[in-house]
């Protein structure tokens, strides 16, 4: 993957473990990897009332369908995270930078979200990842 052009000028604010944007050379394959929730491949909720455990969870799932596709964390390029509480940014954070290769960090986007579609979600994320063709 060291194709791929992490990039952060310095004529934009500083970042807290994301790129500004990535440069995709051609020829690489695209994953589009829909929403994960915390929830387990029984579709059982993982760690009601606990965002760190559905956090955790979370990246555990979007590490399962990177995996399907012959990816990892490493050929991440965009994430998009929802939560329902931006008091938990700094858990959030201390989770993604577990997951998240610091060095290569893929562009980012953070939405505070008032609802998911179960009531005790309180996180969700989705990516894109390129990996060769």
């Amino acid at each position: 993957m060291s194709s791929l052009v992490y990039r952060t000028p310095t004529a934009l604010p500083p970042t807290a473990g994301y790129s500004h944007s990535v440069i995709v050379p051609a020829g690489m394959r695209t994953i589009y990897i829909s929403g994960q929730v915390p929830l387990d491949d029984n579709g059982r909720l993982v760690g009601e009332d606990d965002f760190k455990l559905q956090a955790e969870k979370v990246f555990e799932n979007l590490g399962m369908a990177l995996a399907d596709a012959q990816a990892g964390f490493e050929h991440l390029v965009k994430i998009g995270m929802y939560l329902k509480d931006m008091n938990n940014l700094a858990v959030l954070r201390e989770v993604r930078d577990r997951f998240i290769h610091q060095k290569t960090p893929p562009a980012s986007t953070l939405v505070q979200v008032s609802a998911f579609f179960h009531p005790a979600i309180l996180f969700e994320m989705d990516a894109i990842a390129v990996i060769d063709a």
